[in-house]
């Protein structure tokens, strides 16, 4: 059995912020995303927002963050309902 060598690297908070802008890029034109108590936004709103760095926009990063986490840990998918059995 080999090991893998794992190399992490720093990603800066800009870098971070143009991902979280790039995935909310792909959410549909028109459509308003309610968050909790802060109100409604579209697109370009939440867009603005991740941006600026106001707080909106750092708890819309964060959960991006915590959402690409989960994903990579295969939390949201039944492991049976992809096995060849």
């Amino acid at each position: 059995m080999t090991k893998k060598k794992i190399i992490r690297s720093k990603i800066s908070d800009a870098e971070i912020r143009k991902l979280v802008v790039e995935r909310l890029r792909t959410l549909p034109s028109g459509k308003q995303i309610s968050i909790g108590n802060q109100g409604s936004f579209n697109k370009d709103e939440l867009i603005e927002k991740v941006e600026l760095g106001d707080s909106l926009g750092k708890k819309i990063i964060k959960v991006e963050l915590e959402f690409l986490r989960a994903l990579k840990k295969g939390e949201f998918f039944d492991e049976q309902e992809f096995s060849d059995n």
